[in-house]
């Protein structure tokens, strides 16, 4: 899926103005160089003029934001490497633990939108990429869960 479509539905989900965007991704590693009229590039459509893609390292960056912000950060662990390369998998990975979906949340976030998923199936998406039943998250996937988790938020 498009980064840039994952941080509009996060942002459109949680309410968020373009300062919170470039907060979230500086929360994760200070040294991210990132300012306003960067996230507002990243917000525009692609057929608007001044659209820009959205890295896979900025998205690492403000989905980690997005974690440390509603977690909170654990002083007792090593700040994690942000990753530079991901994927659909990863995406919806950080965006369970920043929210802190378990299972069941996350069958009755699919389940509102008329997307069933099994409890295996789900499990299969957070496994290893070389464990037998892994599973890739396809973008439609990603994509109704994303549909979901505003429904559930926004209500």
């Amino acid at each position: 899926m498009i980064n840039n479509d994952v941080l509009r539905s996060v942002r459109y989900s949680l309410d968020l103005g373009d300062h919170h965007v470039v907060t979230l991704c500086q929360m994760a590693d200070p040294a991210f160089e990132v300012d306003v009229d960067q996230a507002k590039a990243w917000l525009l459509r692609e057929d608007e003029p001044g659209f820009q893609p959205m890295s896979d390292s900025a998205l690492a960056h403000f989905l980690d934001g997005l974690i440390l912000h509603l977690r909170g950060h654990d002083e007792g662990q090593a700040p994690r490497a942000v990753e530079t390369r991901i994927d659909n998998n990863l995406v919806l990975k950080k965006l369970r633990v920043a929210f802190q979906l378990r299972d069941v949340d996350m069958m009755e976030i699919f389940t509102s939108i008329g997307f069933n998923v099994s409890k295996s199936e789900l499990g299969a998406l957070f496994r290893q990429p070389g464990h037998k039943n892994y599973r890739r998250c396809l973008d439609q996937m990603l994509r109704n869960f994303l549909k979901g988790l505003s429904l559930r938020l926004r209500g």
